[in-house]
């Protein structure tokens, strides 16, 4: 076994051994300084070519584990290196606030009508979740759990914000009780 001459911290050349790493290998203490080193230690360091074939596959969506499998790097490493890159990006990449005037562009309200069934205890018992969402923003505006009724429709219907039932583009399966309920205009 090939020990340092010297501590890479202060230089001094006197060790003590000092138990084992998590891994097995010998641990070794600085007499001096108190350093932890351990004996032949490998270099890690990864060469410039491999980084660089390693930046492009970050670009093409490859996961992280697939990059690490084919690269022999650990995801800690990746990791790591992925912050490095991502800190030498100069600021300018970065998302900015426009410059000129902004001008804004009033967009017509969507929302989404569906219904789904589940049941309660046993598949007899069919219960029917009728939904309506924004569009844009995923958010629920109103529902009702029922059967799959006009009436049901109705009571979707009548909780929905005026502002969605005046002005909002409704999109649905086509189902004959959402005709019937949603005003065509």
């Amino acid at each position: 076994m090939v020990v340092r001459d010297t501590c890479p911290t202060c230089g001094a050349n006197r060790y003590k051994k000092h138990g084992h790493t998590r891994h097995g290998k010998q641990n070794h203490q600085c007499k001096a300084c108190g350093r932890q080193l351990t004996a032949d230690p490998l270099d890690r360091r990864m060469a410039s070519e491999q980084r660089k074939r390693i930046e492009p596959l970050l670009c093409d969506r490859i996961s992280l584990r697939g990059i690490c499998r084919t690269m022999g790097v650990s995801l800690t490493w990746l990791l790591h290196f992925m912050v490095e890159c991502f800190t030498a990006c100069p600021d300018d990449v970065h998302v900015q606030r426009p410059a000129g005037r902004t001008e804004v562009l009033l967009s017509r309200l969507e929302a989404e009508a569906d219904a789904r069934w589940s049941f309660v205890q046993k598949k007899a018992n069919k219960q029917w979740i009728w939904i309506a969402m924004d569009a844009t923003t995923r958010q629920i505006i109103a529902f009702h759990v029922g059967d799959r009724s006009h009436e049901s429709g109705k009571a979707l219907w009548a909780p929905i914000p005026l502002g969605y039932r005046e002005g909002a583009m409704f999109h649905t399966d086509q189902y004959a009780v959402h005709k019937g309920v949603i005003p065509a205009e």
